[in-house]
């Protein structure tokens, strides 16, 4: 176990220069063909993410299928994530579910040596403001790591809540994937200062000259775990003010993604998955209710893949 940072502040810190160096990765969670956890294909896939350079790590979320990861799983994931990391970047794993087992997970990421935490969207249920309010504040109570709450689908803050949230200490920033700009825009004024803002939207590139406009530069790029090379490359080109080679990507890469993406529902980690073993990463396939693309999807994917790699002078 390595761990680097442990204070809140220290770790805000650390995201903060990360995100100023690169995109936010979120590594896929490998499986055998039996739907069996590989660690090998989990640790091979880290590597490959870090040695591409992101800002930070976040495993065992979203894209790496946390809703279907059991505990024993969990702990392997985010285990593999800390050492093949080795404090070069900062950790940060998923949680989520209600409070109680939202803790159980953030346990087992403490002892792994993850370095804060996201929160993801709590099960099923929608609730007041309140409510929202106090599941950060029972999980915060039940954990030293730093927290990241991840507001989509049914949790959306108000800026009252946001200041609340923003009062409990170990709550480090707002992930956000509902692409509301004019709510995320009064609730980046209403932060105390330092709180951190992520751009947290599917397929985020898309979306980033928006999220930078009201402050929120930094992004998680799902692309950075099959193509790196077009995630640097946009990164590059935005953070730069190149808009033809950004405008070039969108329209020949992201834009088309984001429409194949569209076409099912789970695509936003399926595709994902399945660019990267077209690219020969040994991350096998999605688990249920999650399916793996079918040959038309798959064909149309190879080749939009091919195409975005060419236009960044890569080959697939």
């Amino acid at each position: 176990m390595v761990r680097v940072s442990g204070a809140p502040q220290d770790v805000a810190r650390r995201l903060r220069e990360g995100m100023a160096r690169g995109v936010l990765s979120f590594p896929l969670t490998a499986f055998h063909d039996d739907g069996s956890l590989d660690p090998d294909g989990c640790r091979a896939h880290v590597a490959d993410r870090l040695a591409a350079g992101p800002g930070a790590l976040f495993p065992a979320c979203g894209t790496g299928e946390f809703f279907s990861l059991d505990e024993n799983e969990y702990r392997q994931v985010v285990t593999i994530a800390v050492e093949e990391a080795a404090g070069r970047v900062p950790v940060v794993a998923g949680t989520g579910y209600g409070w109680a087992q939202a803790a159980r997970f953030a346990g087992i990421a403490e002892e792994a040596g993850a370095d804060a935490l996201l929160v993801l969207p709590h099960y099923l249920v929608a609730a007041p403001q309140d409510g929202l309010v106090a599941q950060l504040a029972q999980l915060a109570a039940r954990t030293r790591l730093p927290l990241i709450a991840y507001q989509r689908d049914q949790v959306a803050y108000t800026v009252d809540s946001l200041r609340q949230i923003a009062n409990i200490p170990n709550v480090i920033g707002l992930k956000d994937g509902h692409s509301d700009l004019d709510r995320l825009q009064r609730l980046t004024l209403a932060a105390p200062e330092g709180f951190l803002f992520f751009n947290g939207a599917a397929t985020a590139e898309v979306q980033a000259r928006a999220y930078t406009a009201v402050g929120v530069p930094a992004y998680s790029s799902a692309v950075h775990a099959f193509a790196p090379e077009i995630a640097a490359a946009f990164r590059t080109a935005l953070r730069g003010g190149d808009d033809d080679t950004a405008d070039r990507l969108l329209r020949g890469f992201y834009v088309p993604f984001v429409e194949l993406r569209d076409r099912t529902p789970g695509y936003a980690v399926s595709l994902v998955k399945a660019a990267a073993r077209l690219r020969g990463a040994r991350v096998g396939p999605v688990r249920a209710p999650l399916t793996d693309p079918g040959a038309a999807d798959l064909a149309a994917l190879k080749d939009l893949l091919a195409t975005g790699l060419g236009l960044v002078g890569a080959a697939l």
